[in-house]
């Protein structure tokens, strides 16, 4: 497992370990151990991966499970763009390693979808009191999926992709390294937000977000300029959501 040349050159290093609770967990210890950040964690197996909202992540041996450290990376408030930077990276590495094919798209707020299952998750987290960091955790399947999501899951050997998990992170890290470099530690998150609509799935189309226990239903309009979703309800009222969980009432259309 080996840095792409292009985040090598840019100065960020690479720990790889056979097993791991959590590469999240890992990345965050060296956030309170002093490490000074743009480290990339990867290991081969976890035993504790978890996803967004406290989600199990199934961490089947031959996929990749990488999470990215850095110290102070921006301005805390702006700290949640870095979900979106990290999901048009992963969209962007992807779709080149697939020959550009379309059918690779973002669901809000950054999975990686192709051909409306799932192919990768991410999971954003900010940690630190006083020396402020954010571990930005992937989990891309290379060659298994799992059965029980939420919705409909593959991998890149399932659609006939011939892809390692060795170049998926190569590619990966010379991606961010370079998304990062575009959004300017936040000073242009307006570009991040132009790239992630370009690669969204299902704007326009009908939608269901569930939050709270409740289910709010509408037309999917993309994101605001903080990466709010913006849902349309039906009596044409424009709301803003921070989290939860969006499905499409029909196939997600990749534009």
């Amino acid at each position: 497992m080996e840095l792409g040349v292009g985040a090598a050159r840019s100065g960020y290093r690479l720990e790889h370990f056979e097993d791991l609770g959590s590469t999240n967990d890992e990345a965050a210890a060296r956030v309170a151990s002093g490490d000074p950040g743009r480290l990339w964690i990867v290991a081969d197996r976890q035993s504790r991966g978890r996803g967004r909202l406290g989600r199990v992540w199934t961490s089947s041996t031959g996929n990749l499970f990488a999470s990215l450290m850095l110290i102070e990376p921006c301005a805390r408030p702006a700290a949640p763009q870095l979900g979106f930077v990290a999901g048009v990276a992963l969209a962007d590495c992807l779709r080149n390693l697939l020959g550009g094919d379309r059918r690779l798209a973002l669901k809000w707020p950054n999975d990686a979808l192709y051909d409306g299952a799932k192919l990768s998750g991410l999971l954003l987290e900010s940690l630190g009191a006083k020396t402020f960091g954010c571990v930005i955790g992937f989990g891309v399947n290379c060659v298994s999926h799992p059965d029980d999501t939420p919705y409909p899951a593959t991998s890149l050997r399932a659609i006939g992709a011939a892809v390692s998990r060795a170049a998926v992170f190569a590619a990966l890290s010379d991606s961010l390294a370079q998304w990062l470099d575009v959004w300017a530690r936040g000073d242009n998150f307006a570009t991040i937000r132009r790239a992630w609509l370009d690669v969204a799935g299902g704007l326009d189309a009908p939608a269901r977000v569930q939050r709270n226990g409740n289910v709010m239903e509408g037309t999917f309009r993309g994101i605001d300029a903080h990466g709010r979703m913006l849902l349309e309800s039906h009596d044409g009222k424009m709301d803003t959501i921070e989290a939860g969980d969006l499905s499409f009432a029909a196939p997600l259309v990749v534009r």
